[in-house]
Parts: C-alpha cells; sequence; structure tokens
C-alpha cells in the first residue's frame, strides 16, 4: 500500500495562496500560449543570449588572472564550493559607488541566488522573537510576503498611495503595532517603480521615510530591482544612498540589468552587530550563518557570468544598459499611449502613468480574477496580472484591477494587447450606470 498524506498535515506553505496564484499564472500562460502576455514582468529576450555567458566567463577570468590568481585556483574558485556569501562583493561594492552613490565595503555584500534568498535571508535573521513582525507595502510583490509566511513571520501591511509609500502611514502603522503588543522589526518597501503598482517615491518622501523609520526603530527592507528604468534621467537616489545612520538593508539583483538566468542578486548589510563579549562584525557576515543553512554559497560559475558583465561594464550597469533603458522607456511609453487610445474615452477604465519600471495598474469594470483570466486568454488573446494576487488574503484589494506589464514585448505587441484588453472589457466590462454606482 502506498503512503497517502492529508493536505492539512503538511506546512502551510505548499498550499499558500500567492504561491497558487503565480502557478496558476504559469497554468494559464501554457494553456494559451498565442496569448499576447502583459503579464510576464520578465526582461526582453533580445537582450541576451547564450554567446554572452561564454564571453563573460572569459572576461571574469582574465579578471581573475589579472588579480595574481594561479590557474589552479582560477579552476578552484568556479568548480568548488565557495565562500559563504561569494566572491563578487568587492565588484558590486564598486558597482554601487559608481551608479548609486553607495558606499559599503565588499565584506558587508552577501551574494544570494536570486534576490529571493536575500529577502528570506534578511526576514530569518531580523525577525527573532515571537512578536517580531515585518511591515510591507500593500499592494506587495508576492515573493516577499511569500517568503515571510514560509518563515513564519507576519507581514503587517502599510496601504500604499498614489506617490508610493506614505512615511506618516508607516508611523501610523508602526505605533498600532506596538501597541498591540507585538514588534515592527522592518519596512519592506520599493521607492522606485514598484511592482505591481508602479508608484515611485517622490525624493523628500524618502528622506522622511529615513527619519520615521529612525523614529519607530525600523530597518527598511529596500528592493531596487526597476531603478535604472526610469521614463527620464531625473536623479532617484535610493534610500541606501540617502542613509546616514545604517538603517537600510538593500536588496538588489542582476536579473533584469543582466539576464535573470543566472539567478544572481545581493543583500547589502553594513550594519554593525556587537557580540556579548564585545567583538563586532557586520550584519551581512552575520547572516552568513542563514546562507548557508539554505544554498551553502551561490553557484560560483553564475557569480563569474556576473562577474565578467560587472568587469566588462566597468561596474557601471547604467553606462552599460543604456539600450535597455532606452527599450524599456519606448514600452512603457506605448503601454500609456495604448491605453489613452483604447480606453480614453471610457469613464470605466482609469490607470496610472508610472514615472518608469515595467508595470502599470488599471482599474476595469469587472472583477478581474483567475475566472476572467481564463476568458481573456482563450476568448481575447490576452493575459494580465488580478491585482488581488498582491494584497492579503481575504482583503478584496485590487478586485477591480490589472496589472499590466510592458517588459516582455516589442512596443507593437504591447499595444495590441492593450487593444485586446479593451474588447474584453467592451464585453464583460459592467455598463457606464452601474460602474458609477
Amino acid at each position: 500500500m502506498t503512503v497517502e498524506l492529508a493536505r492539512e498535515d503538511l506546512h502551510a506553505s505548499v498550499s499558500d495562496p500567492e504561491s497558487a496564484s503565480m502557478n496558476f499564472l504559469n497554468e494559464v500562460a501554457a494553456r494559451f500560449p498565442d496569448a499576447i502576455s502583459l503579464a510576464a514582468g520578465r526582461p526582453y529576450d533580445g537582450f541576451h543570449t547564450t554567446d554572452d555567458v561564454h564571453r563573460y566567463l572569459r572576461s571574469y577570468l582574465a579578471h581573475l588572472e589579472a588579480q595574481g590568481l594561479s590557474h589552479e585556483q582560477r579552476e578552484r574558485r568556479l568548480l568548488q564550493y565557495g565562500r559563504t556569501n561569494g566572491y563578487l562583493g568587492d565588484l558590486i561594492a564598486r558597482m554601487l559607488a559608481v551608479d548609486e552613490g553607495i558606499e559599503v565595503p565588499g565584506d558587508a555584500v552577501m551574494v544570494t541566488t536570486g534576490c529571493q534568498e536575500g529577502m528570506v535571508v534578511a526576514l530569518r535573521g531580523l525577525c527573532a522573537l515571537p512578536g517580531d513582525v515585518v511591515l510591507a507595502v500593500e499592494p506587495c510583490y508576492v515573493g516577499l510576503t511569500g517568503a515571510a509566511r514560509l518563515l513564519g513571520v507576519e507581514v503587517v501591511p502599510v496601504p500604499e498611495s498614489a506617490d508610493g509609500l506614505d512615511p506618516e502611514t508607516v508611523r501610523e502603522v508602526a505605533a498600532a503595532v506596538r501597541v498591540s503588543g507585538r514588534r515592527p522589526r522592518a519596512l519592506y518597501v520599493v521607492p522606485s517603480f514598484a511592482n505591481p503598482s508602479g508608484a515611485s517615491m517622490p525624493v523628500p518622501a524618502r528622506r522622511r521615510l529615513l527619519e520615521v523609520a529612525a523614529q519607530c526603530e525600523l530597518l527598511v527592507l529596500e528592493d531596487d530591482p526597476y531603478g535604472l528604468f526610469g521614463l527620464d534621467d531625473e536623479p532617484r537616489p535610493t534610500l541606501k544612498a540617502l542613509d546616514t545612520d545604517g538603517r537600510v538593508v538593500y536588496l538588489g539583483s542582476f536579473a533584469k540589468s543582466a539576464f535573470p538566468g543566472a539567478r544572481v542578486g545581493f543583500l547589502v548589510a553594513d550594519q554593525t552587530v556587537r557580540a556579548a563579549d564585545g567583538t563586532r562584525t557586520l550584519l551581512a557576515e552575520e547572516l552568513s550563518s542563514v546562507k548557508s543553512l539554505l544554498t551553502v554559497n551561490t553557484a560560483p560559475v553564475a557569480q563569474a557570468v556576473i562577474g565578467g558583465y560587472l568587469v566588462e561594464s566597468g561596474c557601471s550597469l547604467r553606462a552599460a544598459g543604456k539600450e535597455k533603458t532606452a527599450f524599456y522607456r519606448a514600452n512603457l511609453r506605448a503601454l500609456l499611449g495604448a491605453l489613452e487610445q483604447s480606453f480614453g474615452e471610457d469613464p470605466r477604465v482609469r490607470w496610472n502613468a508610472p514615472a518608469g519600471g515595467f508595470f502599470a495598474v488599471v482599474d476595469v469594470p469587472l472583477t478581474a480574477d483567475g475566472a476572467m483570466l481564463e476568458v481573456s486568454g482563450r476568448d481575447f488573446g490576452v493575459l494580465w496580472t488580478p491585482m488581488g494576487f498582491f494584497y492579503a488574503p481575504g482583503s478584496g484589494g485590487g478586485r477591480r484591477s490589472v496589472r499590466l506589464s510592458c517588459s516582455a514585448l516589442p512596443p507593437e505587441r504591447v499595444a495590441e494587447g492593450v487593444r485586446r484588453l479593451a474588447e474584453l472589457v467592451r464585453a464583460h466590462g459592467d455598463p457606464v450606470e452601474a460602474a458609477g454606482r
């Protein structure tokens, strides 16, 4: 007789609704392969080839040779288990200084298996007590909320405004958490062109957020995957660049700037940790114990590929990514222009106008759930992401909104996808009178 397990005896993460929602999106895309996907937030395929991988490896090996490593040492660096926090700390620190004005030592950098591992490591390391909770912008990237639930860490949502996170709302939520007897340990935020909302915080609000975080004794988990891709060249300093007292743990990734298949991200934690005997270390070094139990170390071959990318770019993603930035700017303008063309005369439909990034949010006169997504893919040939996926389960948030992504397609396909979405709205949307009520 074969073993049969009861689902209720498995950890809740196995049937986590957000994990299920992401699986559902993949399944819908597989069922309707000819549909235009405005759901996928991945980079454009045309920016990377397998030939690049070989070239980056050679560039990194040449870099190691120039540093004085012997042939045997170079072979070992790529083909053996490696240092838990990785080998790219100095290159990444130089990149942060060149591109963002962030000055940290290489030892403050942990190279992670995608940014997702950085989130898990930070949450597990920082949330030590049963009453420790994490505040997170809502709507929120499901990777953060899913990771927290996997670890049994409570996430308390902080509602986002049109201009991103409001520092005074953070203060109010943090105060309410403390009154309840819990400890608000950290705040997760994407200040520039957030996923899913596309919202971006003005610079004064960023400075004020750091003040509030200090007053509320909060660490800030800053996620910055889209900061390179503004519609203009207006300076938008990261929270980490504005941080003067070690308040910010910075999360980064090479998925959008290089390519996602390498699965290389990083975590910058330059905070000082004092032990009971008075010795001091960096938080990144302390967190290495968590990482060692997750992945032992980030794949050295993958690190070498990204190392070669950094060497070739002169440690400047902004310089190396000008073509990508121009492409994504054109795509976002195409998306916003198509929304105006298709819905400009429809009072039932509203959308935001992000200043950069990959995403826009559209309020639609219909219930934008999984069932409607099936109809959209099957009958209208267009896929999108229900915004309800990015809100706390049962909250009802995002029920009549969709996230549209413009990153993975050429501009003309983005425009055609919006035209098909307009057909769906015309066929299934509430009439004007009902929408008004």
